[in-house]
């Protein structure tokens, strides 16, 4: 649609969580940070919190392939030098990813067993799922393999779920627990975790962060990242005036700066013109209906819509 006009390889505000495209701002560092101290020092359980559109997932999958590069990178046996022949190994990871963990308790463990390849019998009872997982879970230790499971949404999670959880966590060697776990949801699982039907383990959390979003001084670096990835030839296509105006309908809520920057190159391509500026963030903000609104008369609107409609369409006959 657009990408020709401004000299884009794809499109730089793609909802997608794709890890190329994370930015390391100051709270997205920091928790990444976080993640991965605990995962290294086998810590049970760790909590990350953020508002609806702050990156929770991006920053799962950020995590997932960090864990993923470090174990590509260990070198085989007697090609380190003598210095780093000192170090301690870096630990080795075995992880699993539960997108949706609005499951009974039954249901989460055969999530876990297929995550982590366990063989079961269709017909396996919730004891011998518990039996084969814990079986699972110590063949890993003595291949001196760590399980970690990562849990997104872990806000819709059944209490009787988390319990069953925390009792995997239980199982532990003289060094280290089996299964670590990193929940990741909105602030409604703070709520959750405050019933006193789960308190032991919400006692075990010992490390949590929260995302807040991009800082306003963060706001013209993003933009600049994300076009750097989608192969931008320039270097901003963004007035100062227009990051200035993104950042106060969005409030820095990273999906809702994509949404909006995606419409308002629209908006600036149906123009003919090729940079981004107030105009069209304002004109972008009000055919979203999350952002924050600044007055606009009927007639400009109503024009922004039909421009957006017009180009969706124009783009879906190009597929």
């Amino acid at each position: 649609m657009y990408l020709q006009h401004f000299g884009l390889r794809e499109q730089p505000f793609n909802l997608t969580p794709d890890t190329s495209y994370f930015f390391a701002g100051s709270s997205y560092q920091e928790a990444l940070n976080t993640l991965l101290a605990a995962a290294h020092n086998g810590e049970g359980f760790v909590k990350i919190v953020g508002e609806v559109g702050n990156g929770k997932t991006l920053l799962c999958r950020k995590f997932l392939a960090t864990i993923d590069q470090e174990r590509q990178s260990i070198a085989p046996p007697g090609t380190q030098d003598q210095a780093a022949s000192a170090a301690p190994p870096a630990p080795c990871f075995i992880t699993a990813y539960i997108l949706n963990p609005y499951l009974e308790p039954r249901s989460l463990l055969l999530a876990l067993a297929e995550e982590f390849r366990v063989s079961l019998d269709k017909d396996t009872d919730q004891h011998e799922l518990l039996k084969e997982l814990t079986r699972a879970l110590l063949e890993f230790a003595r291949n001196e393999q760590r399980a970690l499971v990562c849990l997104d949404e872990a806000q819709a999670m059944p209490l009787e779920s988390l319990e069953v959880l925390r009792l995997l966590t239980n199982l532990e060697t003289e060094k280290r627990k089996l299964l670590q776990v990193v929940l990741f949801g909105q602030p409604e699982l703070n709520e959750r975790l405050r019933h006193r039907s789960i308190r032991q383990l919400r006692q075990r959390i010992s490390f949590q962060q929260e995302l807040k979003g991009l800082r306003k001084d963060e706001m013209e670096r993003y933009l600049r990242h994300r076009l750097a990835v989608a192969k931008f030839p320039g270097e901003t296509l963004f007035t100062k005036r227009a990051v200035s105006k993104l950042y106060r309908v969005t409030g820095g809520t990273p999906r809702l700066v994509n949404i909006v920057a995606h419409k308002a190159l629209m908006l600036a391509f149906s123009e003919g013109r090729q940079q981004v500026f107030a105009k069209h963030i304002r004109g972008a903000a009000a055919d979203t209906p999350e952002a924050r609104h600044d007055w606009l008369p009927l007639a400009e609107v109503l024009t922004v819509l039909v421009v957006i409609t017009l180009l969706g369409v124009a783009w879906m006959e190009l597929q």
